[in-house]
């Protein structure tokens, strides 16, 4: 019923498009009296732009949701309507039965309603749109009147818009059938854990769209919230203050740790350092270089001390500002380095007390990742093979624990920040949100 009433709509809206686009040509052939034509134009004209703004059975979901749909539907519109439109046009054009100005008249009367159609689709997918970046309609804002390439951007909107439609559609059908089951509502709550360079904020939340999916199917969470940058030692310390908070507000004697990056090597220090492994049911570590990141050997070696040393002063002074009490730039980044990966690892083996997981990803190309990931991936590839852009795969392994590889994509890969979710973006083959959704139902499968 529901894809009956929207197909009516879309014919209803392609009609009335079209009618108004005619509309010229037929009040002359008819001879409409003026009294007859003013208010059919205008009649003509409400009605065109109304149907702008009425969506016809979009489905169901959130508002933005619905929006994008709405964009999707009405720039197809807008395309079939164009399409139709032309030889029309061309008709009138060539036949001698119109005056001139008639001619005119039409033609601009097209090119206008084209244009508000156009642009006003465009805005729909712009507001509500997430997958298509905002730099792409700028772009179209500037070379819109260049046939061939604008109609190229414009389809990769469309098909991007209307792709990550489906998407959310069927993720949402997904959540509501099982919305009662709680798939991720496990034993222990979960504590995810942040890598370097970055915070737990809320409003610009490390995770991307993970924790909201978690959320959703049951899950109870919590953020490291050490800070950005600081050496193993001292995100350690600050990592088992965090645990054992965790614990005395939920009444929860345990937590499962979910780690990414250097917040591996955290957790690692927190529960052997600093008597947080009596709190610890379990700890997945997610593209964590415990051997190390030959890409951060080889920059602190190219690398001027003194340009080490400023970028330091630049980025603490930052951070500070943003809530950080004491980061340490360089500190964070040393203790990346392979010797120093190395000597933790040897110095704080697995706990049989702890249940372990180690999960990595890789890259496929090089244009997978933007800067700096993608140097990274070509300076690694070189060195150690396989790698995310920061991480070679070899490093990511903790000695007696099995590596899980998340699967494999076509073409692109997974790099380190994918791992986070932290461009927003669906990538073909792997959803993210899911991946994390089925990994902290295992750990509820599991007992913990």
């Amino acid at each position: 019923m529901k894809s009956q009433t929207k197909l009516s709509g879309c014919i209803l809206r392609f009609l009335v498009f079209l009618w108004t686009g005619c509309l010229i040509q037929f009040c002359w052939l008819c001879r409409i009296p003026l009294w007859v034509k003013i208010p059919l134009c205008i009649l003509s004209g409400i009605t065109y732009l109304a149907l702008h703004f009425v969506r016809f059975s979009n489905g169901s979901g959130e508002k933005r949701l619905r929006t994008l749909a709405h964009g999707c539907s009405l720039l197809g519109t807008c395309f079939f309507w164009t399409i139709a439109e032309i030889p029309i046009l061309i008709a009138t054009a060539v036949t001698s039965a119109f005056p001139l100005a008639i001619r005119i008249c039409s033609a601009a009367l097209f090119l206008l309603l084209c244009c508000l159609s156009f642009w006003i689709s465009i805005l729909h997918l712009l507001c509500s749109g997430k997958q298509v970046k905002k730099y792409w309609y700028l772009i179209l804002c500037f070379i819109w009147w260049m046939p061939v390439v604008s109609w190229i951007l414009t389809l990769y909107i469309y098909r991007t818009s209307k792709r990550e439609w489906r998407v959310e559609q069927a993720k949402s059908a997904c959540n509501a059938v099982r919305k009662e089951s709680e798939i991720c509502q496990t034993k222990y709550p979960i504590l995810l854990v942040h890598g370097i360079f970055f915070r737990d904020w809320q409003y610009l939340n490390y995770w991307g769209r993970i924790p909201e999916e978690l959320l959703r199917n049951g899950a109870i969470l919590f953020y490291g919230r050490q800070q950005s940058a600081q050496s193993v030692q001292n995100s350690g310390r600050e990592l088992a203050v965090q645990i054992q908070a965790v614990c005395k507000a939920t009444g929860s004697p345990k937590v499962n740790l979910i780690a990414h990056s250097k917040g591996g090597l955290d957790c690692r220090c927190a529960i052997q350092d600093y008597g947080a492994a009596p709190y610890v049911a379990s700890l997945t570590t997610i593209n964590t270089p415990h051997y190390g990141c030959s890409f951060v050997d080889d920059l602190l070696q190219k690398v001027p001390l003194s340009l080490q040393k400023w970028i330091a002063a630049r980025y603490n002074q930052t951070f500070s500002k943003l809530g950080d009490a004491n980061p340490d730039f360089l500190a964070g980044v040393q203790d990346l380095t392979a010797a120093k990966c190395a000597a933790f690892l040897e110095s704080h083996p697995c706990l049989p007390s702890i249940t372990y997981y180690t999960v990595m990803s890789k890259m496929h190309s090089i244009c997978a990742a933007s800067f700096p990931l993608n140097l990274g991936y070509w300076m690694n590839r070189r060195r150690e093979g396989d790698n995310d852009g920061l991480v070679p795969v070899c490093s990511a392994q903790l000695p007696g624990v099995p590596l899980l590889l998340v699967p494999e994509t076509k073409k692109r890969g997974v790099s380190h920040g994918d791992m986070i979710d932290l461009m927003r973006e669906n990538i073909p083959d792997f959803d993210v949100r899911e991946w994390y959704v089925q990994l902290v139902s295992r750990l509820k499968q599991e007992g913990f």
